[in-house]
């Protein structure tokens, strides 16, 4: 769990990833590496907010709501509002580069981060297996894409997901086998710019 500490204080200022964002773009800029990137542009901040309230209920979220389901209702509600998410940005994404637009935002790194997991453990793990992430064109070119930026792909470690998903969450995976798969290949070639 991402959190952001205030040393002086000794407490939690915040531990909401998205907020911890929000507050690094805006009131810490200036020890960024990269200050000119704005992920919450003033002009985007409205679209910015309804793609991150949807992403967040019906993608981030949802994930969780299919493999945690309890009931068969909750679990065909949950994938349903999954996929209907995910078919409408395969969508937008086939009409512009990012969910809003040119630039990289602050939705695009929240969804980012579930769909780099999505093939390798909500497919199968969470019962979310209507489609791959591969298997939508838009989606897998923007997945590929926001990877290969740079630093990206060096945070991401897909065996170290599949240990901490598969090994630590018993009621799914009461063996604790570690699939060998899947072949996540699709990611390495370069986007297109």
């Amino acid at each position: 769990m991402p959190v952001l500490w205030d040393r002086q204080a000794a407490t939690i200022v915040n531990n909401e990833s998205a907020d911890i964002i929000v507050i690094l773009n805006q009131a810490l800029n200036e020890f960024a590496t990269q200050p000119t990137v704005d992920l919450y542009p003033e002009p985007l901040r409205a679209t910015i907010d309804d793609w991150n309230e949807r992403i967040y209920a019906t993608v981030n979220n949802g994930v969780y709501r299919c493999g945690f389901a309890q009931t068969q209702a909750a679990y065909d509600q949950a994938c349903a509002e999954l996929f209907a998410t995910l078919d409408s940005i395969e969508v937008t994404l086939t009409h512009q580069r990012y969910l809003c637009g040119d630039a990289i935002t602050l939705a695009d790194v929240r969804l980012f981060t579930t769909l780099f997991r999505f093939d390798a453990v909500y497919y199968s793990l969470f019962k979310c297996n209507r489609r791959r992430i591969q298997d939508y064109a838009a989606l897998s070119r923007y997945l590929r894409d926001i990877y290969h930026r740079p630093g990206v792909a060096a945070t991401c470690d897909v065996e170290a997901v599949k240990r901490d998903y598969y090994g630590n969450l018993f009621p799914l995976n009461p063996g604790g086998i570690i699939p060998a798969g899947p072949d996540l290949e699709y990611l390495d070639p370069k986007p297109e710019s």
